[in-house]
C-alpha cells in the first residue's frame, strides 16, 4: 500500500538496501586481509565469479569505475586507443579517467538504435599502425547499454572483427546479469557465460540490480588480472577486511539473479501505463529501465518536481529515466503511473 510517506525510488538500482537475508551474510562474513590476499569471503567470491562466468581469474573493486579503468589501464599502454560508444559509461560518465590517469585515447563512436557500434564503424577506425596515429588496442561494448540488450550475434561478429585487427576487448557489464536474464531467464548463469566468451574481459557490479551495497568484480585471464591489481593498488583500491562487503555480492550472485526478471516485469508494467499519455513518448523496455521522452515545455520542467512532491523519484528533464529494482514493487509502479497521469490531466 503507497502512503503519501511512502517514497517510490526510480532514479536507479543503485539505491537498494541490503536484504535481511544479505545482512546476515555480511555479518557471518570470515574476514582476512584483502592486501595479502588473505581475505577468505573476498577470495570465496572472486573465485566464484570466474568459474561461472568462464575467466581464469577475478578481481574484486570498491566500484564498477574503478573496475572498468584497471582494466583498460591492463590492456592498453601510454598513447594507445581504445574504440567505445559515445554514450558508454567508460566514456561519458565515468570521468575521463582513461585519458587522464591512463593516458589512453578514447576513439567515441556514434551508437545504433539498438545500442550496438556499426560493426562498418569500428573497422574505419581502426588506425593503421603509423606514428601520427595513437595505436588502437582495445574494443569496449557495454551490456546492456542503456538497458538494451546487445544480441549474441552482434557479440559474436564484433568479436571476430576485433580479433582479426588484433585488437583486445572488454566489456562493461554493469548490468551484464540483465543482459542474461533477458537472454534466457530459465538459465542466465548459462547465458552470461557465452556473453563473457566473447570478452578478454568483463567488469560486473553488484551495487545495481543485484543490489548489494557495494562492489564491482573484474573478470578475465590470469596476466590481465595480474596487471589489473596492480593498477587497482595505485587507484586506491585495496581494501582490507573486505570480506564484508564481497560476502553481500557473493549473496546477490547466488540469490538475486533470477529475481532480476520481476524487475524486467515492472519495468514493462510501467512502460504500459505511461502509454497514451499526450506529450510522452515511451520507450518500450527490454531490461528493467524506461525512458520516457516528455515535449518540451513549461509542463516538462514541473514534472520531476511535482512526482518528488508526491513521493516518486526520478532522473531528467525532457528524457526520464525511471529504473526498477528489488526495493520496488508493484503497488510503487502504479503509484508513478497514476501520479504521472494525475500530473498531465
Amino acid at each position: 500500500m503507497i502512503t503519501m510517506s511512502t517514497v517510490v525510488d526510480l532514479r536507479s538500482d543503485t539505491v537498494t538496501q541490503p536484504t535481511v537475508a544479505m545482512r546476515a551474510a555480511m555479518m557471518a562474513a570470515p574476514l582476512g586481509d584483502d592486501v595479502f590476499a588473505d581475505d577468505p569471503s573476498v577470495n570465496a567470491l572472486q573465485h566464484a565469479l570466474a568459474e561461472r562466468l568462464g575467466f581464469e581469474a577475478a578481481l574484486f573493486m570498491p566500484t564498477g569505475t574503478q573496475s572498468n579503468l584497471a582494466a583498460l589501464m591492463a590492456h592498453c599502454q601510454r598513447g594507445e586507443e581504445y574504440i567505445v560508444g559515445q554514450f558508454a559509461h567508460t566514456y561519458r560518465w565515468e570521468g575521463g579517467g582513461a585519458a587522464v590517469l591512463g593516458s589512453i585515447q578514447p576513439q567515441p563512436l556514434p551508437h545504433q538504435a539498438d545500442g550496438s557500434l556499426s560493426l562498418a564503424d569500428i573497422e574505419a577506425n581502426i588506425k593503421p599502425d603509423d606514428a601520427h596515429f595513437a595505436r588502437t588496442r582495445l574494443l569496449t561494448l557495454e551490456n546492456t547499454i542503456g538497458g538494451k540488450v546487445l544480441p549474441m550475434d552482434y557479440l559474436a561478429a564484433a568479436s571476430a572483427l576485433a580479433q582479426k585487427h588484433g585488437l583486445t576487448r572488454h566489456l562493461d557489464g554493469a548490468r551484464l546479469f540483465n543482459a542474461a536474464v533477458a537472454v534466457d531467464a530459465a538459465d542466465p548463469y548459462a547465458a552470461a557465460r557465452r556473453i563473457c566468451s566473447h570478452f578478454d574481459s568483463v567488469s560486473v557490479c553488484f551495487s545495481k540490480g543485484l543490489g548489494a551495497p557495494v562492489g564491482s568484480v573484474l573478470c578475465g585471464s590470469a596476466a590481465v588480472i595480474q596487471r589489473a591489481h596492480r593498477w587497482r593498488k595505485m587507484l586506491g583500491g585495496g581494501m582490507r577486511q573486505a570480506g564484508v562487503l564481497a560476502a553481500a555480492a557473493h549473496h546477490a550472485l547466488d540469490h538475486h539473479v533470477h529475481r532480476l526478471a520481476d524487475d524486467h516485469a515492472l519495468a514493462q508494467r510501467l512502460a504500459q501505463g505511461l502509454q497514451g499519455i499526450a506529450g510522452l513518448s515511451v520507450e518500450a523496455p527490454q531490461t528493467n529501465i524506461v525512458f520516457v521522452d516528455v515535449a518540451q515545455g513549461e509542463r516538462a520542467a514541473g514534472l520531476l518536481p511535482y512526482l518528488k512532491s508526491r513521493g516518486v523519484l526520478a532522473t531528467g528533464l525532457y528524457r526520464l529515466r525511471f529504473v526498477t529494482h528489488l526495493d520496488v514493487d508493484a503497488a510503487g509502479v502504479d503509484h508513478a503511473v497514476a501520479t504521472v497521469r494525475e500530473y498531465f490531466a
